[in-house]
């Protein structure tokens, strides 16, 4: 594979195939091998521009290589970008203004009887200990957190198994499909997840709200702007393919990785 005249071999390609681990090793070495022939453009770029090279260091203090010094400096001098103006911002957040709202919480309580999920004995007795707790808990539900002293093994039963306020993401899908479906004061059936049986207490319910613009306006402008950063920086990468000689690889439509 050349770039105007310059090789890039094919040890470097394997070398850079760890940074793209994927199922298909072909489409591994396909992407390894085009990110390394357009940031040989953008280097090639960079050179005949004369571009001076600033090195800078990240928030370890770690030093960046002079060549990604030098194809930041071409992106930042080379592609402009305008800012998104206040009117912009206003007409996103009134088209998705749905979407910004702050998340639904949950207050609730937990039993887990813990058992691996590839053991079936194991799973079987954890069932067991569940429905005998749920046998409890239908005459008594006053004792959930009792129970969950004397019988849940998650580190919560020393809080009466409080897992306080809990959001989106926060558990397994399995146990935030539950707890969806609970109302406050309901008590689950016995719910499997990869650690085991758990049974759930919804204590409260706190739903979400829709976020005032003024809290939105700069995660829509850094979304705004990020996205036609990428678009600019492809169509300028597009520009240099166009008039580049590159051989062994066709670079139609990509875009690099080295910029995303």
């Amino acid at each position: 594979m050349t770039v105007n005249g310059v090789a890039i071999p094919r040890k470097a390609i394997a070398a850079e195939v760890q940074n793209f681990p994927g199922p298909d090793p072909h489409e591994s070495w396909e992407a390894a091998a085009r990110a390394l022939a357009i940031r040989e453009l953008l280097l090639q770029e960079a050179r005949r521009l004369e571009i001076p090279v600033k090195q800078r260091r990240d928030e370890d203090g770690r030093l960046e290589t002079e060549e990604d010094a030098l194809v930041r400096a071409l992106i930042e001098r080379e592609v402009r970008t305008p800012e998104p103006d206040a009117q912009t911002l206003h007409r996103v957040y009134e088209v998705h203004r749905k979407r910004f709202r702050s998340p639904t919480l949950c207050e609730a309580e937990h039993i887990l009887i813990a058992a691996r999920h590839d053991d079936a004995l194991g799973i079987a007795a954890a069932r067991g200990k569940a429905a005998a707790l749920v046998a409890i808990l239908a005459a008594v539900p006053e004792r959930f957190a009792a129970l969950a002293r004397e019988n849940s093994d998650c580190p919560s039963a020393a809080l009466g198994g409080s897992l306080g306020q809990i959001g989106p993401g926060d558990t397994t899908p399995p146990f935030e499909e539950a707890l969806a479906s609970l109302e406050p004061g309901e008590i689950s059936d016995p719910i499997e997840t990869r650690y085991g049986i758990h049974l759930i207490r919804l204590n409260r319910r706190i739903e979400g709200r829709e976020l005032p613009f003024e809290a939105m306006q700069d995660r829509i402008a850094a979304y705004l702007t990020d996205r036609v950063q990428r678009q600019a920086r492809a169509q300028y990468i597009a520009l240099l393919v166009g008039r580049a000689d590159i051989r062994g690889i066709c670079l139609g439509g990509a875009a690099s990785p080295l910029l995303q």
